[in-house]
């Protein structure tokens, strides 16, 4: 089992992805021995028609304007990208699509459903919707990553898996299966004084079960003492100077509505690193 054909997601509108984005995604398709297909949308913004039926005679020219703003931002990124993949010797492709800004959602899951694994940038200027729309709909794992540059080069040595013993988690852990056993180090985090687990079974069984995938895991447990899990997390990971977190995606999807669950919303609206996030 490995990731062997990854999706970058690359926003054109309204402000585009950094560059810095674009290295990190090919340094992890370049650790994992993938191919990376990066897409981005030349969008054109959607205006409610008594809007440009009233007395703002410019509007139209302040559309096409913006039009030209996203095809601008997506063509420079590919290129980006291109140079980017070539440098690194990561085989890859570029997709660009023409879509309304509303439609955008819905083409990266089509695409997220093709591939492996997706990547999706999350913005602190604007919601994240996109990322919300692949996590809950692509049925595929995603790797979520901050925009704000990381003071270090990406590499797989410290992976952490948050274990609750939920459907989520386990379903975390298996789609995660291909960046643990490439890992120098796992470790497998529960949170206790956080909520009830309705299970006999402990961390040591998980622990016995990717042994069985020669993957060795350190066990830690963390009280929560009154903090939010999220919290919690993110201490954590920043402690152990982790580079991936791997942790099940709690809410569900509806349109173009996502109820999310407490650390889910928490970590996705400020990713503190690279999570990859399983629905």
């Amino acid at each position: 089992m490995a990731f062997k054909d990854i999706l970058l997601t690359l926003t054109s509108y309204p402000e585009p992805t950094p560059n810095s984005v674009v290295e990190t995604a090919v340094s992890i398709a370049a650790a994992l021995g993938a191919h990376l297909a990066a897409v981005s949308c030349e969008v054109h913004v959607q205006v409610p028609g008594n809007i440009l039926s009233g007395s703002i005679p410019s509007i139209s020219g302040v559309i096409a304007g913006e039009a030209e703003k996203s095809r601008q931002s997506a063509r420079g990124l590919l290129a980006a990208f291109d140079a980017a993949a070539e440098k690194a010797g990561v085989p890859h492709e570029t997709i660009v699509e023409k879509c309304l800004t509303f439609d955008v959602p819905e083409l990266l899951v089509d695409y997220a459903r093709l591939h492996d694994l997706t990547i999706v940038p999350v913005p602190e200027s604007y919601d994240q919707w996109y990322a919300e729309s692949v996590i809950f709909g692509s049925g595929r794992p995603t790797l979520v990553l901050p925009e704000t540059p990381s003071a270090r080069p990406f590499e797989l040595g410290t992976v952490v898996v948050a274990w609750d013993f939920s459907r989520a988690a386990a379903r975390a852990v298996s789609d995660a299966l291909p960046l643990l056993e490439r890992a120098k180090k796992v470790r497998v985090l529960t949170v206790g004084n956080e909520k009830v687990f309705d299970t006999k079974h402990s961390a040591e069984e998980l622990a016995k079960n990717l042994a069985r995938h020669r993957i060795d895991v350190v066990l830690d447990k963390v009280d929560a003492d009154g903090r939010q899990i999220d919290e919690v997390l993110e201490a954590y990971v920043l402690s152990h100077k982790a580079d991936v977190l791997v942790m099940g995606a709690y809410g569900h999807a509806r349109w173009r509505e996502f109820i999310l669950g407490g650390a889910t919303k928490s970590l996705l609206s400020k990713p503190p690193l690279p999570i990859l996030l399983s629905h």
